[in-house]
This record gives C-alpha cells, sequence and structure tokens, in this order.
C-alpha cells in the first residue's frame, strides 16, 4: 500500500553512486532556491493581506475599501502562484535527476 504524503520536509533526492557529487549538490542548491522562493511568495501575499486589513480599517476612507479588496485578491493571487511555481519546479527537479539515474542504469548494463 502506498503512503500518502502530505506535507514532507527534508531530502527527496539520495545520494548514490551514480549521481557525482558536484551535480548532487546542485541539485540540493536548486531545491533550496525554490524552497527560499516559495518563502519569498508567502511572505508577498502575508503583507498584501496585512496592508489589505488596514486599508480596511480606515473607517474615514471609503474609497481605500475597494483598495482594500484588490490588496487580498492580490494577495490570493501571490499564494497561489507560489505554490504552483513551487510544484512545477519540484516536479521537474525530480523527473531530470530521476531520468539521469535511469540512463545511468542502462549504461552500465549495456
Amino acid at each position: 500500500m502506498k503512503k500518502i504524503k502530505l506535507l514532507r520536509f527534508g531530502r527527496d533526492f539520495k545520494p548514490d553512486q551514480q549521481v557525482i557529487l558536484r551535480d548532487y549538490l546542485a541539485i540540493e542548491r536548486t531545491r533550496l532556491a525554490n524552497e527560499r522562493t516559495l518563502l519569498s511568495y508567502i511572505r508577498s501575499s502575508l503583507y498584501l493581506l496585512l496592508g489589505a486589513i488596514a486599508l480596511y480599517q480606515l473607517k474615514e476612507f471609503a474609497n481605500f475599501k475597494y483598495l482594500a479588496l484588490t490588496a487580498i485578491v492580490f494577495s490570493v493571487v501571490f499564494f497561489v502562484i507560489g505554490i504552483y511555481r513551487f510544484t512545477l519546479l519540484k516536479k521537474s527537479l525530480k523527473r531530470v535527476y530521476y531520468k539521469s539515474e535511469e540512463k545511468d542504469a542502462n549504461d552500465q548494463e549495456g
């Protein structure tokens, strides 16, 4: 039975003899940069959300409510884009990594 992984932190790639250290470190560096970018998207969306809440609480300026609503919409959009890009690059890294593993295995057999 296959286990469902909701949130998995840590290494997705396991070093072995078929992947040289330089390539493994490049994959790790790219994975960490991907996580850092996701956190930047989340941070930006939270800042927009906080700004929207602050604008919404200004009672004297009724027109700022539209600006607050726009900031909330952009906050959600930033969050969704960040998660989408994170998962897209993560899948791409896995695909490239496993292709290189299969290629090395086929080269050793042949």
